[in-house]
């Protein structure tokens, strides 16, 4: 069997169908498999070498060989891919399953345009060119070591390609949780209420921001509690000793991941002493024990 191609550049279409094709199989399951190794491996470093050296080595043009092409397809293929998470590590989508495989998608297919548009300016004898003859004789005429050697180098690519795309397109999931803050009514972790007078308004902005990569339903209920000061002999300090506890409020919040919530929280204690207002965030209705918790003591005069 003889496969032949110069005139029209059907290795760019390959690449370019395969790319589209594999994106969209990897997009609508929504995970990594070993249909994606050339998409990590091969593909962008292809088009970028075809990109820059369009045309054969033949007819004066200076190009670089077959051997050479598929050795820089390669290199350039490890050193793009991490490029790209890196500039996504900048962006608000970071660097999570959907924006890799899209990101990567737009770079194969932009690239393997421009590598379309500048081999096509050329004369068809001057195109990149390749012939492949494919004959079962070729494989016998090799002794048993040549070919279990073969073997077992394309065994080795093959896994290291898996391994190399199991890696990039199911990136490990970084540590989930939720911000859970208080601060005082100017927006600063400063100025917060801590001496007021019987009934006087206290004010301070509640915050919640989600980062554990799904929807989150969440409740904060703030608790009053009477604090009282009392010596121990055993240890020779005050302790704060709880006297009575009130719930003063509650809020249900729904947050998909990445969003924040704020409120601005207005509170009046009617009577003097010391005073705890505690914060307790909860999340998908378990009360058993609170997720995050704040607290700011008050002294009311």
């Amino acid at each position: 069997m003889r496969l032949h191609f110069q005139e029209k550049p059907w290795d760019l279409y390959a690449m370019l169908g395969y790319t589209v094709i594999t994106a969209a199989i990897l997009l609508a399951f929504g995970e990594g498999n070993l249909l994606a190794i050339l998409l990590v491996l091969f593909v962008p470093g292809y088009v970028l070498v075809a990109a820059l050296f369009p045309g054969s080595n033949v007819q004066r043009v200076p190009e670089i060989d077959w051997i050479e092409r598929i050795a820089l397809s390669l290199g350039l293929s490890i050193a793009v891919v991490p490029v790209l998470g890196l500039v996504l590590n900048f962006t608000p989508w970071g660097i999570r399953f959907i924006p890799i495989v899209v990101t990567m998608t737009l770079f194969t297919v932009v690239v393997g345009i421009v590598a379309y548009r500048r081999r096509m300016r050329l004369l068809p004898e001057q195109r990149l060119s390749a012939t492949v003859h494919l004959a079962m004789g070729a494989w016998k005429e090799h002794g048993l070591l040549d070919n279990g050697l073969t073997i077992a180098l394309a065994a080795s690519i093959v896994v290291a390609g898996g391994t190399l795309a199991f890696v990039v397109l199911t990136p490990p999931a970084g540590k989930t949780f939720t911000e859970f803050y208080v601060l005082g009514p100017a927006g600063l972790a400063s100025g917060y209420p801590t001496t007021l007078n019987a009934s006087e308004a206290g004010s301070v902005i509640l915050g919640i921001a989600n980062h554990e990569t799904a929807t989150v339903n969440y409740t904060v209920r703030i608790d009053l509690l009477g604090e009282q000061l009392v010596y121990n002999d055993s240890s020779g300090f005050n302790e704060t000793v709880e006297v009575n506890r009130t719930t003063s409020a509650m809020f249900n919040v729904t947050l998909a991941d990445g969003r924040n919530w704020t409120y601005y929280y207005t509170f009046r204690i009617n009577y003097s002493g010391l005073w705890k207002v505690e914060f307790l965030l909860f999340r998908e209705g378990d009360f058993s024990s609170a997720y995050r918790e704040l607290h700011l003591f008050v002294r009311v005069q």
